[in-house]
């Protein structure tokens, strides 16, 4: 039996964090919790304290520490309370650790991650604004260190099994021509286009297939998710735009495919269930059993496929555009889309004016280079602050233009 595994759950309270301690309950002989984590939700950290034993927990908010410690202690747990966002990283570069599951949601997950693969630890990367926003950074991270990175994204997970064992990077001397990203289209794959002008946050979190949450399920929803999961193809396996295709999917049972030179085509299939890409980045080079259902593909009968509709999810043009653009242009997308996602969930912004807002900042902003975290920061400032006085004039009426400033689509 190879040795346990001491592993740190960065968003553990998340859904994927939930559904990583689902599937550790499941071997609990080749896992051990060294670190959980979250913002402010403390009953259910405290529960999962109580039931995994973490050495460490880590709380973002001063008040929801002090709740924390305050039950681990009454409970007479072995375990250290941290706070700050300076405690996650430390947590992820522990002696003890040596796997890190990186759930948080958004720009926020950067430093850790960043962290853990500077620390040479296995990672886990669920993250996908961490290589989104910082992929030199991030990459050479990686590498410089000794760190291995494993993608917990369903569709990074889907081409990483697809492609050969020990793929270098290098697609033409692997044979690949190219990966395909499926995407459900989420819950307005077929809306008529003037019912998108009116969508609500509980409707657009509403995802056919997933369960997710409120961000992300947005960005479902928009084909932001699939546009930023393009970029982070790109880093990952090194394949150029070009070589990224996505095709609308809404069984949501492929998930997704790599075409090889000699007119291959391998796809990963399986039940729409995060507990499947988790298992198997857990448990690599070896397979483990996640509690999934397993598929019945006579059951399902058939499988669709079609073109993203990029008149109706302009979301996917603009990342495919600040890939294209390279530099702080995916940072500024990353960062505008948080914003605006934040303000339409808040009843501040229609649905349809998102990608509006994400095209003016990316309009408005130069193009800088991405060199070390601190440049990653710093873009990311701007394009928020450029976001916010977007929002007030566009309250006031003051109009946007398009894209075309920063690249030719």
């Amino acid at each position: 039996m190879p040795a346990k595994q001491n592993l740190a759950i960065l968003g553990s309270t998340g859904s994927v964090g939930v559904n990583t301690l689902d599937v550790v309950a499941r071997h609990p002989g080749m896992f051990r919790i060294a670190a959980l984590t979250a913002r402010n939700q403390v009953d259910l950290l405290f529960e999962q304290c109580c039931n995994f034993k973490p050495m460490f927990a880590v709380m973002l908010e001063p008040a929801a520490a002090a709740e924390l410690e305050r039950r681990v202690k009454g409970r007479g747990l072995e375990c250290t309370v941290l706070c700050g966002p300076e405690a996650l990283e430390q947590a992820v570069s522990l002696p003890q650790v040596d796997t890190v599951m990186a759930a948080i949601v958004g720009i926020a997950g950067l430093r850790p991650t960043l962290a853990a693969a500077q620390a040479g630890k296995k990672v886990l990367l669920a993250n996908k604004e961490s290589l989104v926003t910082a992929g030199p950074v991030l990459t050479r991270a990686v590498r410089d260190n000794g760190a291995s990175l494993l993608p917990i994204d369903s569709e990074h997970n889907a081409i990483f099994q697809a492609l050969p064992r020990g793929y270098s990077g290098k697609p033409g001397a692997a044979g690949v021509r190219r990966v395909l990203l499926t995407a459900s289209g989420g819950p307005f794959r077929a809306a008529p286009p003037h019912r998108l002008e009116h969508v609500t946050p509980d409707e657009a979190c509403a995802h056919p297939n997933w369960v997710m949450g409120r961000k992300i399920s947005v960005d479902s929803a928009t084909m932001m998710n699939k546009g930023l999961e393009v970029i982070e193809a790109h880093w990952l396996f090194q394949v150029e735009e070009e070589q990224i295709e996505v095709l609308v999917h809404p069984e949501s049972v492929i998930h997704s495919l790599v075409e090889y030179i000699d007119g291959s085509v391998i796809a990963q299939l399986g039940n729409p269930d995060m507990r499947t890409p988790i298992a198997f980045a857990l448990g690599y080079p070896e397979r483990i059993a996640a509690g999934v259902e397993f598929l019945d593909l006579a059951r399902i009968g058939a499988l669709h496929f079609e073109q993203p509709d990029l008149k109706r999810f302009p979301c996917l043009r603009l990342a495919y555009s600040a890939l294209r653009a390279g530099g702080s242009a995916p940072t500024a997308l990353n960062a505008a889309n948080e914003i605006a996602v934040e303000n339409f969930l808040a009843g501040r912004l229609s649905f349809t004016r998102i990608p509006a807002l994400i095209e003016a900042v990316l309009e408005q902003l130069p193009l800088r280079p991405i060199r070390c975290i601190d440049d990653v920061l710093g873009a990311d400032q701007e394009a928020r602050a450029c976001a916010e006085r977007w929002l007030k004039g566009s309250a006031n009426g003051v109009g946007v233009g398009n894209l075309s400033k920063l690249v030719q689509s």
